[in-house]
């Protein structure tokens, strides 16, 4: 987003979880939109350095691809890169 690109972090979460919610009442819990918005406001909690609050976000975003997607979505690597990036954060 462009409030991302500006380092302009709170408020493009703030904005990020407003769509995320936009997006589960329009679409239901399970949409692989969902799962993107959820992967964007993710990676944004990670750039505000709250990987411990990421890590739930991302998850949830790697169940959704997996299951509406499947195993082999290119869509799902960068759901589990994130995942990935926030446990190294964490030093899991």
């Amino acid at each position: 987003s462009v409030l991302f690109a500006l380092a302009r972090y709170a408020e493009a979460e703030t904005q990020q979880q407003r769509a995320l919610a936009i997006r589960e009442k329009a679409l239901g819990p399970q949409n692989p939109q969902v799962a993107a918005g959820l992967y964007g406001l993710a990676s944004t909690v990670m750039a505000r350095g709250r990987a411990a609050a990421a890590e739930p976000l991302f998850r949830r975003s790697v169940e959704i691809r997996e299951k509406a997607q499947g195993p082999d979505h290119p869509d799902l690597a960068f759901s589990l890169n994130g995942l990935a990036a926030a446990l190294h954060a964490e030093g899991k």
